[in-house]
């Protein structure tokens, strides 16, 4: 089973054991969040939320807060040169533990599995 859940303005796709980068949320390290805006849960018996599937919910656990890689960006203008700029964009890290999907189904992260075995200690 897997869904579509929507975090600050973008959606992810998700399901039990996969670790997410999403943007920076006010989370601590190690802390357990759920996330209600699920608009997709797929399987056997998909549903479709208009605009969320009620009763739907995905339970994950904060791994890391951390910086993407840099992105350098350069702007040139005639007879004066260039101006050199850098970005990094934070994130955070979420492992996917739990996927409830209203009706009484849910998929639980395999505790055989190597990010159970990593990171659920």
């Amino acid at each position: 089973m897997y869904g579509v859940v929507e975090i600050a303005g973008h959606q992810y796709k998700v399901a039990p054991g996969r670790l997410v980068d999403v943007e920076l949320l006010k989370a601590e390290v190690g802390s357990f969040i759920e996330l209600d805006q699920v608009l997709f849960i797929g399987g056997d018996t998909p549903a479709v939320g208009y605009p969320v599937v009620n009763g739907a919910s995905v339970k994950a656990k904060v791994i890391e807060h951390d910086r993407g890689r840099k992105i350098l960006m350069m702007k040139r203008k005639q007879r004066v040169g260039h101006k050199k700029k850098g970005h990094r964009q934070d994130y955070t890290c979420l492992l996917i533990t739990e996927l409830k999907d209203g009706r009484g189904n849910s998929a639980i992260i395999d505790a055989e599995s190597k990010e159970a075995k990593k990171y659920l200690q």
